[in-house]
């Protein structure tokens, strides 16, 4: 039977589709509104209220807690000071992604990690004969993430600190009386913050948020128009773009941090003293090269016009993401890649993808070929690799 969060006595009712989807056991709304745009243009324009509770959540403290983690994350956890957060990864012994999430750092032994996948018989295993305890608090603590344009002016009537809150930072404060962790972090792309709170003050935290926003325009939004946004912020998802090592049957079916655009995490690897899981496996991967390397992709809008058009039918542009592979070829109808997000950008104004391609075609400006089902039979579309993210707008980092 699945849970509610400790939101769900205000979600509940505000959903008016009742469209509900699984999430680590808890409902999750996939919608409030009739249409999903609604609520993506409240996060675009203004602002939107997403309950992010279902995420696993773990405090990871002790004496040794930072070398427990530098020696497990790949990102060095070293340089996140306290009051700041980490978007990071771990990896297994040969070098395949296991699973991304947010480390914040609270103070020099005390550490909250949240991700979408359990993970805690994991950490235990790797912890010896360090001083660390883990403790899962992902039943006792709520999540609710305000993203948008508008969030930093609403939060900052509730706490004037928030509105000197960089990108990443964090902050200890108090909204509707409870006290709250607020993370200048989500997975929008836009200016947004995450606030952690116990479930006892959750509704208190809720409607804190829901009065400070009157007059804004600001909605609940739901998992679709997140997909959205994450896709044109060109941040990857678990079980769509990438899967997890530990349940991968092949090798084909695993990714590495390179394969994934994020060797950035990768500036300390030299670093001998923080072997951290996987490391020899990637440092083999640079000298020798990757399989694949990340890339966004911009659909040719005239070819699939005349494509569509040439069938019979009316070009679909179509904003709900597609979370499934297309094969994209050469012009000699040669496999290169593949894209695992497809979708129409309201705010670019163009069909978009993430992919996956040969390292050679990765740069931006080459041409590919996506697949696409037509009358029921394969086709192709021209498409043109791109950097990420789609769409970003400076007051994401200001």
């Amino acid at each position: 039977m699945a849970r509610h969060t400790p939101f769900h006595e205000r979600t509940s009712v505000l959903n008016t589709t009742q469209l509900w989807s699984h999430w680590a056991g808890y409902l999750s709304a996939q919608r409030y509104q009739l249409s999903e745009k609604f609520e993506y243009f409240a996060v675009r324009n203004s602002a939107g209220m997403f309950d992010t509770s279902p995420l696993y959540k773990y405090r990871i403290h002790g004496r040794d807690a930072e070398t427990f983690l530098g020696g497990l994350l790949t990102r060095d956890i070293r340089k996140c000071r306290p009051g700041h957060a980490q978007y990071t990864i771990w990896c297994d012994d040969d070098g395949y992604l296991i699973e991304d999430g947010v480390v914040i750092r609270q103070s020099e032994t005390d550490f909250l990690l949240s991700a979408a996948e359990p993970n805690l018989a994991y950490f235990q295993d790797r912890i010896g004969r360090l001083d660390v305890t883990i403790d899962d608090i992902s039943d006792e603590v709520a999540a609710l993430a305000l993203q948008g344009p508008k969030s930093r002016e609403i939060l900052t009537k509730l706490s004037p600190e928030i509105e000197s809150l960089r990108y990443f930072q964090t902050i200890e404060t108090k909204i509707g009386g409870a006290p709250v962790t607020v993370s200048r972090t989500g997975f929008t792309g836009d200016l947004g913050y995450e606030i952690w709170v116990e479930n006892a003050n959750a509704l208190a935290l809720w409607d804190a948020v829901a009065d400070a926003s009157d007059g804004y325009g600001v909605l609940p939004f739901g998992e679709t128009a997140l997909l959205m946004t994450r896709i044109e912020a060109g941040l990857v998802l678990i079980d769509v773009d990438f899967s997890s090592s530990r349940y991968a049957w092949t090798d084909a079916d695993r990714t590495t941090p390179l394969e994934l655009g994020l060797g950035w995490m990768l500036r300390s690897i030299d670093d001998n003293e923080r072997p951290f899981i996987g490391r020899q496996a990637i440092r083999r991967e640079l000298a020798a090269g990757s399989r694949w390397h990340l890339t966004g992709l911009l659909i040719d809008w005239k070819d699939w016009f005349n494509l569509y058009d040439r069938n019979g039918l009316v070009p679909p542009k179509d904003h709900l993401p597609g979370a499934y592979e297309s094969i994209l070829y050469d012009d000699a109808a040669e496999p290169v890649g593949y894209a695992t997000s497809l979708m129409y950008s309201p705010m670019v104004q163009r069909h978009i993808a993430i992919a996956r391609v040969l390292p050679e075609l990765s740069t931006p400006g080459h041409q590919v070929n996506l697949e696409v089902t037509i009358n029921h039979k394969w086709q192709q579309v021209k498409a043109t690799t791109t950097q990420m993210p789609f769409y970003s707008p400076p007051h994401k980092t200001a």
